[in-house]
Formats: structure tokens, C-alpha cells, sequence
């Protein structure tokens, strides 16, 4: 994957989702380039935004947290 790929695939995704979408880990892996794993332990580490339960037994992000997350570290890597 290489950067400019990413940021395309970011790009598309902002618009497709508007601000009160949720995203599920799949898409949220594709988003930000990290694992489910390094996802869970930045949540825990307070670095990544948490979950919401959205059903009984799913959860997903809010879009909004994850764009905005990922424009942070976009802006701090300029």
C-alpha cells in the first residue's frame, strides 16, 4: 500500500460517509493502515477512538472520530 493509495482510499471513504456513520473494524483497518490489534491497544492507550455498541452484539466507529483521527496524524507527520 503506498501512501498516496491510502490517501485516495481516505479521501473516497470521507465522502461516501457522512458525519453520523459508523464504521466496522474492517473498513477502519483499511482507513487508518493499522491492525485490529495495534486499533485495540491504542484505544486502550487512549491514542485511537473507542467503539460504540451498535447492536446487541456489533460495534463500529464513528466515522467523524476515525476522519478526524486520521487527519491528525496526517497533519502531525507534515
Amino acid at each position: 500500500k503506498t501512501t498516496q493509495g491510502h490517501s485516495q482510499r481516505y479521501a473516497q471513504a470521507s465522502h461516501a460517509f457522512g458525519a453520523d456513520s459508523f464504521l466496522r473494524m474492517k473498513a477502519v483497518i483499511e482507513l487508518s493502515g493499522l491492525s485490529r490489534s495495534t486499533i485495540y491497544s491504542y484505544i486502550k492507550d487512549g491514542k485511537f477512538p473507542a467503539q460504540c455498541k451498535i447492536g446487541e452484539r456489533a460495534v463500529g466507529w464513528r466515522a467523524s472520530a476515525v476522519f478526524e483521527w486520521i487527519s491528525t496524524r496526517a497533519r502531525g507527520a507534515q
